[in-house]
């Protein structure tokens, strides 16, 4: 059984669980984070729990066998915000804008998270798309 230093890392345990690993869940977004949620990333903020789920199931769509491990997580002393490391594994199936050349892909983030209300309000994330876009310029060998 996990331990958890606070309710978003527990809340962000299961997000990651449901959403982003085999089976996905995407209704778990409407348990866990707020009507208003935020997703802030270097392509723009996707505004709203409804677009975020829209955007989470295009996202996982082009990676077949999707996984996300945590690598780190760790929270404000007021339980406001968690921090997070984590790393995304599977196939490319498109992610990018690229061909979906089957090809295994990882990706590697760090997020902010804000809590409010007992639920995910605020996710800041920065992931190493730069990288994994010159992988996947590269021809296949």
């Amino acid at each position: 059984m996990a331990l958890f230093n606070s309710q978003g890392e527990e809340l962000l345990t299961e997000l990651w669980a449901k959403v982003y690993n085999l089976p996905q869940d995407l209704d778990a977004i409407d348990r866990l984070c707020t009507e208003d949620f935020i997703l802030s990333n270097p392509d723009g903020d996707v505004v709203g729990r409804a677009v975020f789920k829209e955007w989470a199931r295009t996202f996982t769509s082009k990676i077949r066998d999707i996984r996300l491990n945590s690598l780190d997580m760790f929270s404000s002393a007021d339980g406001t915000r968690v921090v997070s490391r984590w790393v995304v594994t599977g196939y490319n199936q498109g992610i990018l804008g690229s061909p979906p050349d089957d090809r295994p892909i990882q990706i590697s983030g760090i997020a902010v998270w804000e809590i409010r209300d007992g639920k995910l309000a605020h996710n800041w994330v920065e992931r190493s798309a730069h990288e994994l876009s010159q992988q996947l310029a590269k021809p296949v060998k």
